[in-house]
């Protein structure tokens, strides 16, 4: 891409996604506290966490709704306040940094945490997972050679070097 165009294109950090994600929120969703297939591309039938803990509705009080099972066209549900698309649910999306299991010792000024660890972070979630896998602080791990239906990426314009 950044051949084609003459721009310069890299994955977000983490701590970039996440900051895009809760564009100004605080809560588990840039839309509030809970969340409903009306909003997100997700797995609106099945509210069981990790854990096997299943919930009394879609995470927070939401009701049950759809389950598509695929991806859905950008645009089909509300931005967040910057305008992003998407960013709960729909695929998985890469981030730059590899896995750490907490961030203690993080970069402080937004850069990707590079170390040898062979994980890297996807955030965000997608259309087969339940509404706690969606949440705007839930992440996971894989290596760069897995390769998923439900794995994307969402690329930032950089500056040139």
């Amino acid at each position: 891409m950044s051949e084609k165009t003459g721009k310069n294109y890299r994955l977000p950090s983490e701590a970039e996604w996440k900051y895009a994600c809760r564009a100004g929120t605080t809560t588990p969703f840039y839309f509030g506290e809970t969340i409903t297939t009306d909003l997100a591309n997700y797995d609106g039938t099945d509210w069981t966490d990790d854990e096997g803990t299943t919930y009394s509705g879609s995470y927070g009080s939401g009701p049950k709704g759809i389950y598509r099972k695929e991806t859905t066209d950008v645009g089909n549900f509300p931005p967040n306040a910057f305008g992003l698309y998407d960013m709960h649910s729909n695929v998985w999306e890469w981030c730059a940094d590899c896995w750490h299991n907490n961030y203690e010792g993080a970069p402080t000024n937004g850069i990707a945490w590079k170390n040898a660890n062979e994980y890297r972070v996807l955030r965000g979630g997608s259309w087969n997972n339940t509404p706690y896998s969606i949440r705007t602080a839930y992440r996971d791990r894989y290596t760069p050679d897995d390769r998923y239906q439900d794995f994307g990426f969402r690329v930032v314009g950089a500056a040139r070097a």
